[in-house]
Parts: structure tokens; sequence; C-alpha cells
């Protein structure tokens, strides 16, 4: 199965209730790359790369997390990346 990259903006109480720490032990865990960082306006930024049914089941986990809450996700498949060895927060 082939991997894909995506960009996803997430929405809603995604700010200082470890959104960022779960994606990245999650993303470990299903041997996902990439990377997530908080932004000014309150959301959260994430890149994302592997088996598109691994990055859902990220997707998934975050949103059943009880502290987070993902109103909406504004996401898009990017260019895969070659360089890139884990998943860090920023």
């Amino acid at each position: 199965m082939s991997e894909v990259r995506k960009h996803i903006v997430f929405h809603g109480r995604v700010q200082g209730v470890g959104f960022r720490y779960t994606a990245k032990y999650a993303a470990s865990s299903l041997e996902l790359t990439g990377w997530a960082r908080n932004e000014y306006d309150g959301t959260v930024t994430m890149e994302v790369q592997g088996r598109e049914p691994m990055i859902n089941k990220l997707l998934m986990r975050l949103n059943h997390d009880r502290f987070i809450s993902i109103e909406w996700m504004d996401a898009k498949e990017i260019p895969l990346r070659d360089d890139e060895r884990g998943f860090t927060v920023r």
C-alpha cells in the first residue's frame, strides 16, 4: 500500500490539552512521520505521512481523546518527503 502525506489544520479545543504530544506518541506507534505545531490563532497544524489507514487511525485517536475537542479539520494531500525519520513536536 502506498504512502500519502497530508497537511491538516485542526480547529477546536486543540491547544493546552496535550494535542501535539498525544499526536506524537500515537503517530510513532503507528509508524507515521511528520510534525505538529501550535499556531497563533489557536489552531494546530500537522503534516503527517504514512499509509492512509494508519493516518485515519491517528485521527480517530485524537478525536476520541477526552481533553481534545476537534470541531473541524482542513486537510489536503501534499507531496511526500523522503528526509523524515519520525514525528516531532514543533
